[in-house]
């Protein structure tokens, strides 16, 4: 084994004395020296305070905060010192910080005048109205003509009045009120969340969504724990139709606040409104029209504040009601989803149907005439045009009403029809009525003259179905026509004549259409 030579064991033990002066060197030694006098302190505590002051005056408010903070820690029982934070806290817009401050200041001194009245501003501008009035109240027992003491209790009864209002409003459902009270709340209580909830309620019960989410958004940057704002935040979700995401926000509300009754209501509405809903799809795709259609009317009971989802059950129920026939209340229906919401093309696509189907062709045209405006589609302006050819159609005479028959009636259907209604409105028949009778029953024969010999004709008709005007043709000329030539030429084969049939007196000396009717 070979030793160390004692050069190597002196160049060991320098080595080692050298290490633990270097440790000695590295413990952190306090190079402030200890000042324990009070009036040391003092001193000390004046000085920070007044680079608090300069950096106050520089607008720095962060700085100032820091050296305040510096002051107080040396002298922690100057009222001045805490007052002159929580002013700039204020700055900051520290408000529940400053008010902290404030207390702590008055506390220390009950005569410290700036105290009172900046612990005042914090609540005033918090939303504690009766709060800030007693501070500023007790600012005016100090100094009564203290003019700022006198006009911010005024903004502090002007602000108890805009929260008077609006709980009323609330209450009356008059959402636009509310918005109008809380904006002027604000412009008081600049960082009171409650106002700023209330507002994003409001605004989202009107269906401002966007700015209802940005108001709640900005209130979960500052704290993402806050029960309300994520209330709101689920409840701008639920009306916009997103009604998956929205339960989570509102679950995620109640688990911040248990007891958050409208976070809890409006997680019970919006489950059920799902599942009413679904459930009435489901059954309009089983063909159960008369199920979905009840259902609809189940789930429109339950929130009537979601304004979108109960437009889409609206025109639901509207397209099971077309398929039962029942036309008029499935156009209530649109309507009623169009009041809700009046981008929403289905409702107005669904109406228009339900108003051709009803032969209201002027509503129709309307109707579609939005929806083309809206979306410029092939689709749209076939619609369209063929509401408007609908439209020019029963503008003329409905041949097929006056006979009283379908429009796809067959040629024997035609004949029958003018058979029976000729025989019905012959002038002869009537040459004992009135001559009011007699007038609008010989029009009538003549109409149902006109209509057999278009529908009988088959170009007539098919010119005529497809919307073309007849006269305008050369077609036909309805003031050269001549009912009781048809009349004749239908029944002069039917045993007419000496066959006991119809006979017709049409010498020169009777009027026109004065014929001597008489059945075998």
């Amino acid at each position: 084994m070979i030793r160390p030579s004692r050069k190597h064991k002196n160049t060991w033990s320098c080595t080692l004395s050298e290490k633990m002066a270097a440790v000695d060197i590295d413990v952190p030694v306090d190079t402030e020296p200890q000042i324990r006098n009070p009036e040391d302190l003092e001193r000390q505590a004046e000085g920070f305070k007044e680079q608090g002051n300069a950096f106050y005056i520089q607008k720095e408010y962060s700085e100032a905060f820091n050296y305040y903070t510096k002051a107080i820690d040396a002298c922690p029982k100057n009222a001045s010192y805490y007052g002159n934070r929580a002013a700039t806290l204020m700055m900051l817009f520290r408000f529940r910080e400053a008010l902290e401050d404030s207390q702590q200041a008055v506390r220390l001194d009950d005569c410290f005048m700036k105290g009172h009245l900046r612990e005042g501003k914090c609540h005033l501008s918090l939303g504690n109205a009766m709060a800030a009035s007693r501070c500023f109240q007790k600012v005016l027992e100090l100094e009564p003509t203290n003019r700022e003491a006198l006009q911010e209790n005024k903004n502090a009864t002007t602000l108890l009045e805009f929260e008077r209002m609006a709980e009323f409003g609330f209450e009356k459902r008059d959402f636009r009120k509310v918005v109008f009270c809380m904006d002027r709340a604000l412009g008081v209580a600049s960082a009171c969340h409650r106002f700023k909830i209330l507002k994003a309620e409001c605004l989202a019960l009107l269906g401002r969504y966007p700015e209802a989410q940005s108001v709640a958004s900005d209130i979960l940057r500052l704290d993402s724990t806050n029960a309300d704002a994520l209330y709101v935040r689920g409840l701008c979700l639920y009306y916009e139709d997103c009604i998956d995401k929205a339960v989570q926000f509102f679950v995620q509300a109640l688990r911040m606040a248990p007891d958050h009754e409208k976070a809890r209501l409006a997680c019970r509405n919006a489950k059920a409104l799902k599942a009413k809903k679904d459930e009435g799809n489901q059954a309009f795709k089983n063909n159960n029209y008369e199920a979905a259609y009840q259902l609809y009317t189940e789930a429109l009971m339950i929130d009537p504040n979601n304004i979108k989802t109960n437009a889409k059950l609206y025109c639901n129920r509207a397209t099971a009601g077309a398929k039962l026939k029942k036309l008029n209340q499935a156009i209530e229906d649109c309507s009623s989803a169009i009041k809700l919401d009046d981008t929403y093309i289905k409702a107005y696509l669904r109406r228009a149907q339900c108003y051709m189907n009803t032969e209201q062709y002027e509503e129709a045209v309307r109707d579609y005439e939005k929806v083309y405006q809206t979306e410029k589609t092939s689709d749209h302006k076939h619609l369209l045009k063929n509401a408007q050819l609908e439209l020019k159609k029963s503008k003329r005479k409905d041949y097929y009403k006056v006979l009283g028959v379908g429009k796809n009636a067959t040629e024997d259907e035609i004949k029958k029809a003018y058979r029976k209604r000729a025989l019905m409105h012959h002038p002869d028949r009537h040459s004992a009525a009135t001559p009011e009778v007699q007038k609008e029953e010989e029009k009538k024969f003549k109409e149902v003259g006109e209509a057999f010999t278009v529908l009988s004709d088959p170009k007539k008709k098919v010119r005529y179905d497809s919307g073309h005007d007849l006269d305008d043709d050369g077609c036909f000329d309805g003031r050269d026509f001549d009912a009781n030539n048809i009349f004749r030429a239908f029944f002069g084969g039917h045993g007419g004549g000496g066959g006991g049939g119809y006979n017709f007196d049409s010498s020169p000396d009777s009027g026109p259409g004065n014929f001597f009717f008489q059945f075998g």
